[in-house]
């Protein structure tokens, strides 16, 4: 278990690539929920209830007709570790409900990573697909086409009135969430953030942080989503949110330029500050690590660092949770333990990368 890729890579092979408008889009992802019509819901089935609609749907998964997207590798959640768990969450590979309820849990993890189908956590299927950079659309075409792999070899629960049933009833209706992963370092500087944040849920939007609901908003990444499910079309979902971020993403461009244009050294002094401390601290929390990453990674994304690759950064935003740091360095840590690794290992990053690309 211990060579298994998702543990031993902060990056999924999705997050090595460029998509549009990367410098501000991190990620885009599409989430499908389902359920079964013939099994009680998850929360109320019994294990061998469970246990028989993980194998129905492991059955699906393993067709040719999944398979011809990609090659999918199955992974029952009670032959992982609790720090192997961890490790998925910290990727977003897996929701902290499936982490935490391993009883017939299952995941179809897809070979670069880019999709994962949940067995029974809140719902008995949960479709996820993940995409670089602004990629809202092509997110929802790829879990729309693995939806009806599913959808032809099962009985999904529907009301025709009602639309899907699902656990939660935020979700009933087309079951869809859309989410994109936006780095706003310049609306959250120039005090803008709050108004953005809040025109966004008046047009039915929610925004998390970077683990979804309850979520802090670490490192100025926010996780703009859908808050609506029922009463609109599924395209209808994916387009109001792909024209609400489109809007953000200029307003984002618009602040940096005006804090080039208004207040470069003010703004030089922030980036190379955090960076001179990412490269010379013993001990660092994950808020502080969190907010001076996103220092440098406006600093590179704006020219004023070279020689550091932005995919350093979104490396680091990953390796330095927890989970990770354990997997790491091979060890429980206690939270000032974590805090020296985390230090230390934003260290070992940046000289790497510095040595690699010829340095700032």
């Amino acid at each position: 278990m211990s060579e298994r890729s998702f543990v031993q890579e902060a990056l999924s092979k999705w997050m090595k690539e460029e998509g549009p408008d990367s410098d501000i889009v991190i990620s885009s992802r599409v989430r499908i929920a389902r359920n079964l019509r013939s099994h009680p819901f998850p929360m109320l089935a019994t294990n061998e209830q469970a246990k028989e609609v993980m194998e129905n749907l492991i059955s699906v998964g393993a067709s040719s007709e999944l398979h011809k997207i990609d090659q999918f590798e199955t992974i029952e959640l009670s032959e992982l570790s609790e720090l192997e768990r961890r490790v998925l969450v910290e990727k977003h590979l897996i929701s902290p409900n499936l982490a935490n309820e391993s009883r017939c849990g299952a995941l179809m993890l897809s070979r670069n990573e880019s999709v994962s189908i949940m067995v029974n956590e809140e719902d008995h299927l949960r479709i996820q697909c993940l995409y670089p950079g602004f990629q809202i659309k092509e997110a929802w075409g790829l879990a729309n086409r693995i939806d009806d792999i599913f959808e032809e070899a099962t009985d999904y629960a529907f009301d025709e009135r009602r639309g899907y049933l699902t656990s939660c009833p935020t979700n009933v209706g087309t079951g869809i969430r859309s989410s994109v992963m936006m780095h706003l370092p310049a609306l959250v500087m120039t005090h803008q953030i709050n108004r953005i944040l809040t025109a966004i849920t008046q047009v039915g939007l929610a925004v998390r942080g970077i683990y979804g609901e309850g979520s802090e908003a670490l490192g100025n990444l926010f996780q703009v989503s859908n808050q609506i499910t029922l009463g609109q079309s599924e395209n209808e979902i994916i387009d109001n949110l792909h024209s609400v971020a489109k809007q953000i993403i200029e307003h984002e461009k618009a602040a940096r330029q005006r804090m080039l244009e208004e207040s470069q050294i003010r703004l030089e002094d922030r980036i190379y500050r955090s960076y001179g401390i990412l490269s010379h601290a013993t001990i660092m929390d994950s808020k502080e690590a969190g907010q001076r990453l996103s220092d440098v990674r406006l600093g590179i994304d704006l020219g004023l660092i070279t020689g550091v690759s932005p995919l350093v950064m979104n490396e680091l935003m990953v390796l330095m949770q927890p989970g990770f740091l354990q997997q790491v360095f091979h060890e429980k840590m206690n939270t000032e333990q974590r805090d020296i690794r985390r230090a230390q290992l934003i260290r070992q990053q940046l000289e790497q990368s510095k040595s690699d690309h010829g340095g700032v």
